[in-house]
C-alpha cells in the first residue's frame, strides 16, 4: 500500500510539472524545446493523412450506404463483433415486386412477360450491385479503417509519450535554470556570519547541499534530453511510414 501510495503521488507530482510547464507555455511565460524541422513536417504530414483518410471513410460509407439507419445498423453489429444479416438492394428489392406482379398479371400475358423479363434483369443487377458493395468493404473500406484505428492510434499515442518527455524536460530545464541563478546569487551575497564556527558550519553545509541538487538537476536534465532524444529516434518507422501509408492507398484507389 505504501509504496502504491508513493507511486500515486509521484505520478500526481509529475502530472502537476506537465500542468504548469504547458500552461506557462501557452502564457508564453516558459520556453519550449522546438522540435526538429523534418520531424515536424512528419506530424503535419500524418495529420494531414487522418483528416483526408477519415473523410474519405466516411463519405464513402454513405456512398456504399446512403440509408443513416443502415449504417448504424452495421456498425453496431461490426462493435458487437456479430456477422450483419443480409440486406437486399433496390435492384432485387425492384425484381422480387416486378416477379410477383407478373405472377399476378400472368406470366403468359404481354405485360407479365415483359415484368418476368425486366424483374430477372433488375435481379442480376442487384445481385452485381451487393458483389460490388461487398468487395468495396472489403478491399477499399477496411484497409483505411485500419488505418484510422490502428497505424493513427500507435502514432498518436507515439506523440503523446514524445510531448510528455518534452514537457519533462523543459520543466526541468526551467527548475535547473532558477536553480543556478540561486546559485550564482548566494555565491554573490557575502556571509557575514561566517565568523562564527557554528554558522560557518550550517553555510558550508547548505552550500553542499545547494551544489549537490544543481548536480542532480543537471544530470536529470541531461537524462531526459537524451530519453527526448531517443523517442525522437525510435518511431522513425511509425512517421516515415505515412509514406507507405499513401502507396497502400493509392494501390486501393487503382
Amino acid at each position: 500500500m505504501d509504496f502504491n501510495v508513493r507511486k500515486l503521488a509521484s505520478d500526481a507530482g509529475i502530472f502537476f510539472s506537465r500542468a504548469v510547464q504547458f500552461t506557462e507555455e501557452k502564457l508564453g511565460q516558459a520556453e519550449k524545446t522546438e522540435l526538429d524541422t523534418h520531424f515536424e513536417n512528419l506530424l503535419a504530414r500524418a495529420d494531414c493523412t487522418k483528416n483526408w483518410t477519415e473523410k474519405i471513410y466516411r463519405q464513402t460509407e454513405v456512398l456504399l450506404q446512403p440509408n443513416p439507419g443502415a449504417r448504424i445498423e452495421e456498425f453496431l453489429y461490426e462493435k458487437l463483433d456479430r456477422k450483419i444479416p443480409p440486406r437486399a438492394t433496390n435492384g432485387e428489392i425492384l425484381s422480387q415486386f416486378m416477379l410477383e406482379a407478373a405472377k399476378e398479371f400472368g406470366p403468359g400475358t404481354p405485360y407479365g412477360s415483359t415484368l418476368i423479363k425486366v424483374g430477372d434483369c433488375q435481379r442480376r443487377l442487384g445481385g452485381a450491385e451487393r458483389e460490388f458493395l461487398q468487395a468495396s468493404s472489403i478491399s477499399f473500406l477496411t484497409p483505411l479503417r485500419n488505418f484510422l484505428e490502428g497505424d493513427w492510434r500507435t502514432i498518436s499515442r507515439e506523440r503523446r509519450l514524445l510531448e510528455n518527455r518534452r514537457l519533462d524536460l523543459d520543466a526541468c530545464k526551467a527548475r535547473l535554470k532558477k536553480a543556478k541563478a540561486a546559485e550564482a546569487k548566494a555565491a554573490a551575497v557575502p556571509d557575514f556570519q561566517e565568523t562564527r564556527p557554528r554558522n560557518y558550519v550550517l553555510s558550508a553545509s547548505a552550500s553542499a547541499l545547494g551544489a549537490r541538487s544543481l548536480i542532480n538537476r543537471s544530470r536529470s536534465y541531461g537524462s531526459l534530453r537524451q530519453s527526448l532524444t531517443d523517442r525522437l529516434k525510435s518511431p522513425d518507422s511509425c512517421w516515415e511510414g505515412i509514406s507507405s501509408t499513401h502507396v497502400n492507398h493509392l494501390a486501393l484507389s487503382a
